[in-house]
């Protein structure tokens, strides 16, 4: 795919290659086929063996391109809140004995959880509902999983253990399957049964970033607040100045991702686990979990554990993970972000009542729960608005999610899923030690990498998938980072002007900042021999896949 190209299909006016190839970053094209050339990404120049090492697992998790489904384990052991009736057994096959195996000469797994070192990528009881739904389709499977993790006295996570369940299944009487892998130190068989269990977490966690964190999150959420803002709110309303640039572009690649990605039949369907179940799950997620008050950076931290409140700390958080690039940088350009919509919205609401009696504003927020997120509609945990402060966290929290939010989940997409066994788009086969066969279980044995890239994406799905990447991760020439370009709006008031040059500081202060956490040697989630730096929240860049820039939207 990168030294000699892949030969594409012929392109019809339905193939999906139709729309990605004019954008895509090298296309080859000869007398007789159309070849398909990619970029090394940079993950892969720097250590060409990367993808297999289960310290960039655990780093990945807290410096990747989905680092917000990491989270504290709070109770144990471990169990199901799903129906046992229907899903069998809650309680987890993650014993206390299997993780003090894994974590032996550090602690005892009661001394790990008082001193908070246990972490989990949890998407067993989201999973486990659609698994039957999912296998019933060809070239596919599915498992709930469960992946845990130990902080290490060096800051990194160390994977402990995955579990793969499936559940009862009434078709065919099958019961309940569930089995741990874990790290091997001295079997053969045992490693290479922890390389394909890892490769299904990755498939399950890909697939959640791209279905959750990035187009439910950062996209489809957004488009509730600039329906609101253009309906109710005038062009020369403050709140609607303050918001404009945060906007930009996304209604119209929101309208592109219906047309190709999560279209039926599109990109998404053809190519990630749940195929056409892919946005009946996301939609699951936004039903069961989704929260605007969790959309704010300190409250999701907070929420998963990975944060605790501290008026000392800076930001007036502790980090549970003190090496945790998205969140240290983040809350950073989101105390930056925050400071800056203060200073904005003080200027024009000095009096609390302002907020309360501003008829347009009031109107606008009220849209945007009752109407755009009508579903939600009655839910207690929406914000009041009734003063500045009111105002200010929920514009904060809106422009941080169009901004920083969606920057830290997709412009690192080429450089880590540009190499799909490191995060492959899809699982197709089933775990061996599934109801095995002799002659699959012989098939494992003689030949387990076989087995491996029969689990892992077709050629096809790999390059559909890394191209959409490719031009994902891409800065047009005309984009506009955040604290860099000023709303001409904004400069006829020399108070907004004077707060918008200070906001531009800290975004400059910002990138020294993370140019100097990715050169301490002290932050192995950030640097070392082999490691991409952490520079997915600087925000500023040059054109193309830079894997770096915080856009002031989601534009891409």
């Amino acid at each position: 795919m990168y030294d000699q190209g892949i030969n594409l299909p012929p392109r019809t006016a339905d193939s999906p290659w139709t729309d990605i190839i004019p954008r895509l970053v090298r296309t080859v094209v000869d007398s007789a086929d159309d070849i398909l050339q990619f970029v090394v990404p940079d993950s892969m120049k720097r250590d060409r063996f990367f993808w297999l090492k289960d310290e960039q697992f655990g780093r990945q998790t807290l410096a990747g391109v989905n680092p917000c489904s990491i989270e504290l384990v709070k109770e144990w052991p471990l169990k199901s809140k799903l129906d046992p009736e229907i899903y069998g057994p809650a309680e987890s096959a993650i014993t206390t004995k299997i993780v003090e195996q894994q974590i032996r000469g550090f602690m005892t797994l009661a001394e790990a959880m008082d001193r908070k070192k246990l972490f989990m990528l949890d998407y067993h009881d989201l999973l486990l509902p659609f698994v039957g739904l999912v296998r019933q389709q060809e070239g596919t499977t599915l498992y709930g999983s469960r992946a845990l993790f130990f902080l290490t006295p060096v800051g990194t996570l160390k994977p402990v253990a995955i579990e793969l369940v499936r559940p009862p299944s009434k078709e065919d009487g099958k019961p309940q399957w569930k089995r741990v892998f874990t790290p091997a130190n001295c079997s053969a068989t045992e490693e290479w049964l922890w390389k394909l269990a890892k490769a299904h977490v990755l498939a399950h966690d890909s697939g959640y970033h791209e279905l959750v964190s990035h187009f439910l999150r950062t996209h489809a959420c957004l488009e509730p607040y600039i329906i609101a803002t253009n309906r109710q709110l005038s062009a020369m309303h403050p709140i609607h100045r303050l918001l404009h640039p945060h906007f930009r572009y996304t209604m119209e690649i929101n309208s592109l991702a219906r047309q190709a990605l999560i279209s039926a039949g599109g990109i998404i369907e053809l190519a990630f686990s749940p195929l056409k179940y892919a946005m009946q799950l996301g939609s699951a997620v936004y039903d069961q979990r989704w929260r605007f008050d969790y959309e704010a950076l300190p409250k999701d931290l907070i929420r998963r554990g990975m944060a605790v409140e501290d008026p000392s700390a800076p930001h007036g958080l502790k980090l549970t993970i003190e090496d945790y690039p998205y969140a240290s940088d983040g809350l950073i350009l989101w105390d930056g972000l925050h400071q800056w919509v203060s200073d904005y919205v003080n200027h024009y609401y000095p009096d609390p009542s302002l907020v309360s009696s501003d008829v347009e504003l009031q109107s606008w927020w009220t849209e945007i729960r009752t109407v755009g997120h009508g579903d939600k509609k009655d839910e207690p945990w929406w914000p009041s608005l009734a003063t500045p402060s009111d105002l200010i966290e929920i514009v904060t929290t809106i422009a941080w999610t169009a901004s920083a939010q969606h920057a830290a989940v997709n412009f690192g997409q080429y450089a880590y899923g540009g190499y799909f066994p490191n995060r492959p788009s899809i699982a197709r086969t089933n775990m061996p030690t599934e109801d095995p066969t002799d002659e699959a279980w012989k098939q494992f044995i003689d030949t387990p990498e076989k087995v491996l890239l029969e689990m892992f994406p077709s050629q096809f799905q790999a390059a559909v998938v890394m191209a959409i990447l490719d031009v994902l991760s891409n800065h047009s020439v005309d984009e506009e980072y955040i604290g860099q370009v000023m709303e001409p709006a904004w400069g006829h008031d020399a108070v907004i002007r004077a707060a918008f040059e200070r906001f531009h500081g800290r975004m400059k202060a910002l990138e020294v900042v993370i140019d100097a956490r990715n050169a301490n040697e002290k932050l192995r989630n950030r640097n070392g021999a082999g490691v991409l730096p952490y520079e997915l929240l600087k925000p500023f860049s040059e054109p193309g896949v830079t894997g770096k820039g915080v856009p002031y939207s989601t534009s891409i």
